[in-house]
């Protein structure tokens, strides 16, 4: 409508509402994480800054492994370790099993020439996490601290670095004992998320994995900048079923799988070769097919900080490294590629940082045994630990929706228009709300075909939005419904790089 001027001679300004409502992309970088453990307390190992390596070794000089050295005196005056809420004395909980240092999964570590667990990793000093520091033996590298974790159960926590998951999720790694390692598994994730470029991340853990369901996954749906979404180191189907369906229900977020460290036995660890058979996604061990999901193999290898303070010397001879699962360190790389190139580049072709080793190398013959299946490899390229897939669970399967980028692309452009147009709804249905909508719609979508996310030499070629008569009969219009159709043209990775190369004839 036309401004009235005001009765008065002179030059009068009156603003004007825009057409142009702009369209924002939002963050597709930030993820959430759910850890399963029934625990509100953990043991951390704390650093003897008296400890003396040279004096430790000569009380026994055959040791081996700290297995064989002999065992901790308390100090005059000191509480027994491991002391109960009610001041009696428990025996130390047996040792933890060594998964992922060389042996079989689970099989706990024996002293040489026995088959009885070693003694329990505990050392004097255990207690409330403030107990004042104990005059420790020059002969004895930690001791165990007893800390509460601030976090609760069910409570959804925003860490915006490692430090501030550490101190509401325990202050460290916890030692490797069967009930601390649900701690130990989100820990060593959310970790590796921050040292692959991640900056902000969600972190909820419960009780059970049927709490996941109950009680996690509920309340991030409140959380809606989430965009990537794990549970590190849980393999059953029920975890994945229930993460999958989120990911289809809320339509803003991807999800990454974790299958086990070697799933059915597939690789035979002396031989190195792969049997193919049981990885077909739909399997007791692979996810099944979809488009909102991506799986990686294999395990990747870590330096584990509480097993560099139980063991400074080495004597394990694995240099305080573990195998874990790489869902972490992989949602790092998906923020760090959202950040760096934008999320239509592929996750792929990157370093994995903090991977010091692989738990199966896999050749280009195994991985092509894989990746039609939508298992996605991570392999040592170059030297370097390198990712080396970018398909979600299914793979060809899944038809357009084969590449991670593809998909998750897509769904950002859905929120975004989503969260963008919010001001159309009660307008005037009429030819000018039309206008404006595509105008505003076009106008997002040229900035996204600018960035490279859609392919195409005009933004005619990359996209088309539509929102006319023809889209909008009377029939729609009585019943309050106005409809836009988009198409977009989303990049696809360069997956096979092909040159063909042949001998020409010498010129003169």
């Amino acid at each position: 409508m036309a401004q009235q001027p005001q009765p008065w001679p002179g030059v009068q300004v009156f603003e004007i509402p825009s057409a142009a409502q702009s369209i924002a992309s939002g963050a597709t970088n930030n993820a959430g994480f759910i850890g399963v453990f029934d625990t509100l307390e953990i043991e951390i190992a704390v650093v003897n800054e008296k400890y003396d390596p040279t004096y430790r070794k000569s009380q026994n000089p055959a040791a081996t492994n700290k297995y064989d050295l002999p065992d901790f005196a308390l100090p005059a005056g000191a509480a027994p370790t491991n002391t109960a809420a009610g001041g009696a004395a428990t025996p130390p909980p047996p040792a933890a099993a060594a998964t992922g240092t060389g042996g079989k999964k689970g099989a706990a570590a024996t002293q040489p020439g026995t088959s009885t667990p070693p003694p329990s990793e505990t050392a004097p000093g255990t207690g409330g996490g403030n107990e004042p520091a104990m005059d420790l033996p020059a002969d004895q590298p930690y001791r165990l601290r007893r800390v509460t974790l601030k976090a609760q159960p069910g409570e959804v926590v925003m860490c915006t670095n490692y430090s501030e998951f550490l101190a509401a999720f325990g202050e460290g790694i916890a030692i490797d004992r069967p009930e601390y390692r649900g701690q130990r598994r989100l820990a060593f994730a959310v970790q590796g998320f921050f040292a692959n470029g991640g900056s902000v991340c969600f972190v909820v853990y419960v009780r059970s994995e049927a709490q996941i369901n109950e009680i996690a996954l509920p309340r991030f749906k409140a959380v809606d900048e989430i965009a990537i979404l794990a549970a590190p180191g849980l393999t059953s189907k029920s975890v994945w079923d229930s993460l999958t369906a989120h990911c289809a229900e809320m339509k803003d977020r991807f999800a990454i799988l974790d299958m086990d460290e070697n799933p059915g036995g597939v690789i035979n660890a002396e031989t190195g070769n792969l049997s193919a058979a049981d990885l077909k996604p739909g399997t007791e061990f692979v996810p099944s097919r979809d488009k909102n999901a991506a799986v990686y193999f294999p395990w990747i290898q870590v330096e584990d900080p509480a097993l560099k303070v139980v063991d400074p010397d080495n004597y394990r001879n694995d240099k305080a490294r573990i195998f874990i699962s790489p869902t972490g360190h992989m949602a790092g790389v998906y923020a760090r590629t959202d950040v760096e190139r934008g999320v239509y580049k592929a996750p792929a072709n990157t370093a994995v940082r903090g991977a010091l080793g692989l738990r199966f190398k896999v050749s280009k013959e195994q991985q092509g045994i894989l990746n039609p299946a939508g298992i996605n490899c991570i392999r040592n390229i170059n030297g370097g630990i390198t990712v080396w897939g970018a398909r979600t669970v299914g793979g060809d399967a899944n038809g357009e929706w084969r590449y991670i980028n593809v998909r998750r692309t897509f769904l950002s452009i859905m929120e975004d228009i989503e969260k963008g147009t919010q001001w159309i709804v009660f307008e005037p249905n009429t030819p000018d709300l039309w206008a404006k909508i595509v105008m505003n719609v076009s106008a997002y979508l040229t900035g996204r075909w600018r960035q490279g996310a859609l392919f195409g030499l005009t933004p005619e070629q990359a996209f088309f939005v539509k929102c006319d008569f023809e889209t909008n009969p009377p029939a729609d219009r009585e019943n309050g419904i106005v409809r836009t159709v988009i198409g977009v043209a989303i990049v696809r990775p360069a997956e096979f790089v092909l040159f063909e190369i042949s001998q020409m004839a010498q010129q003169a």
